[in-house]
């Protein structure tokens, strides 16, 4: 068995200043697990935050190879991690061991990902404008621009990815990437988990030669306000609900001094069914689309909450179709007690609600979630009806019938905003509504056609982010490359020695990195 000291991470350190014990418990049997971790105090989060202040001091000067290396080695600590650790994760989230030695990779294949950033230098974003002393009227001065990290991030763990979403996870990466220490908060779902992965990013940070403080780890609850409300505290990353999000978003915007917040909250991702698709294979879709809901428990940031599709004979095949996949779905155990507890109260509203039709599951009763399919009446979502909109968190989807295209777009327009949207349709389907696709792109961060949602690729395209309330700020990323941008700021040098600038912005640039120079992108030095 492994030991856990169930300690806080602070500067390196392991720290307990508070007698409070808190229990991991096994997901499956709500049994409490053989590890105590200790509730962290104010002054303990005081101290997490001044760590990383300080360390950022010397962390943020590195080059970018030099974190590379870091971020290199925080992924080889992780996947050195073994069977012992595979089988406490699936204690304490009842998650297949396949699914955690997936999102393990993950894990680990996005610290490599942006180690890779790092190496290519884009992320500085380097602009450069010469000086043009000749310049009529008025003579331009040289300017030049790079970005750096905007200081210590605050990190929240997920409940629904104990690895992948948590303290190794996309948020730290990417602060760790962008030149920012973390002070991450792990989730009480899976504490045992993260104190193995903090362990990991120590002997990481010990085998680079990190500065002291560059990763900090804090346990309990109640110690998220301290740790927004820190001075020190430069941003804040967060997945999980749509009142945890808004309660950090509006501690961070009453600071003295008010700071972003990234968070990630709700989404019910529309899927949209087209004519042409349910005529051909409406039997196949509804196999495809149960088994989406149904993924891991329905336990998916991208679950696909709400189903739309025209009236028509085919649609009625179609939700016929779908009523059996639904009803022949086993129940699955949930990552914790308190999302059991949550997907019941959502179910109790949608059976309540006069609008709303069960369609197919049997009665939520026992320790494990049971599939459910419902249908509303689509003048529920145009009279903007909050339930129809809220994200029931676990295997549970809606169907909306609406009754010809114009309603369609109405019904579109009337949905907040979203992390997904999926269109199955065939290819003539496709083209005569391409109409939807303005309509989309206001609403969504990711548009897929004839795929689900759930199922989130980590490489350079991939936007997994979208208008409020999917999250609070809609022109980043949680997932892919471009998340680095959240955790970067831009600082400008007029009229500076050559010899004096950061490396990116030199003359003779050391780095291999593409740069704006007066207009024009080159990858060669300017001297």
């Amino acid at each position: 068995m492994l030991t856990l000291l169930g300690q806080n991470f602070i500067a390196g350190e392991r720290s307990t200043d508070g007698e409070q014990r808190l229990k991991s418990l096994d997901a499956s049997t709500g049994q409490p697990l053989p590890y105590d971790f200790f509730q962290a105090t104010e002054a303990e989060v005081d101290r997490a935050a001044l760590a990383a202040e300080n360390a950022f001091v010397e962390y943020r000067q590195l080059s970018p190879a030099r974190r590379a290396e870091f971020l290199d080695t925080i992924a080889d600590e992780i996947d050195q991690l073994g069977e012992d650790f595979d089988a406490i994760v699936c204690q304490e989230t009842a998650l297949p061991a396949g699914r955690i030695q997936g999102e393990r990779a993950r894990t680990s294949g996005q610290m490599r990902l942006f180690a890779n950033v790092l190496r290519r230098g884009d992320f500085l974003g380097a602009r450069i404008d010469l000086a043009l002393p000749d310049r009529t009227p008025l003579p331009r001065v040289d300017l030049r621009q790079y970005r750096i990290g905007v200081g210590p991030v605050a990190v929240f763990g997920a409940s629904n990815f104990p690895l992948a979403f948590s303290t190794a996870g996309g948020d730290t990466a990417a602060a760790l990437a962008a030149g920012c220490p973390v002070v991450f908060k792990a989730h009480s779902g899976h504490m045992a988990t993260a104190d193995q992965v903090g362990c990991a990013i120590i002997r990481a940070a010990e085998r680079s030669g990190m500065p002291k403080g560059v990763f900090n780890m804090i346990f309990g609850s109640g110690v998220g306000e301290w740790l927004v409300k820190h001075p020190a505290i430069q941003a804040v990353g967060f997945t999980g609900s749509l009142g945890g999000g808004n309660a950090l978003c509006k501690m961070a915007a009453a600071r003295p001094q008010p700071i972003p917040v990234f968070a990630e909250m709700s989404s019910i991702n529309p899927v949209v069914l087209l004519p042409d698709a349910l005529s051909a294979r409406g039997e196949t879709v509804a196999r495809d689309l149960a088994a989406s809901v149904v993924m891991g428990c329905g336990q998916f940031c991208t679950n696909p909450g709400l189903v739309i599709g025209i009236k028509s004979p085919q649609f009625a095949q179609f939700l016929e179709h779908l009523q059996g996949q639904m009803t022949v779905q086993a129940p699955q155990t949930m990552l914790n007690a308190g999302g059991l507890r949550s997907y019941s109260k959502g179910l109790e509203h949608l059976h309540a609600h006069p609008g709303i039709t069960h369609l197919a599951g049997s009665e939520q009763t026992g320790n494990q979630a049971r599939p459910q399919l419902f249908k509303a009446d689509v003048s529920l979502l145009l009279e903007g009806d909050e339930l129809l909109q809220e994200e029931v968190f676990g295997p549970t989807t809606i169907v909306i019938e609406v009754a010809d295209d114009h309603e369609l777009k109405l019904a579109l327009h009337s949905l907040r905003g979203q992390l997904t949207a999926t269109l199955i349709g065939e290819p003539a389907d496709l083209q005569q509504y391409q109409w939807l696709v303005p309509v989309l792109e206001q609403k969504v961060g990711r548009i897929l056609v004839n795929g689900y949602p759930t199922g989130v690729e980590v490489c350079e395209a991939m936007v997994h982010g979208g208008p409020y309330p999917a999250t609070s700020d809609s022109r980043g990323t949680s997932v892919g490359t471009l998340a680095i941008d959240r955790f970067l700021r831009p600082v400008c040098f007029q009229n500076y020695p050559d010899a004096l600038l950061p490396a990116a912005l030199q003359n003779s640039n050391p780095l291999k990195l593409k740069r704006l120079v007066n207009s024009e992108w080159s990858d060669a030095a300017i001297g």
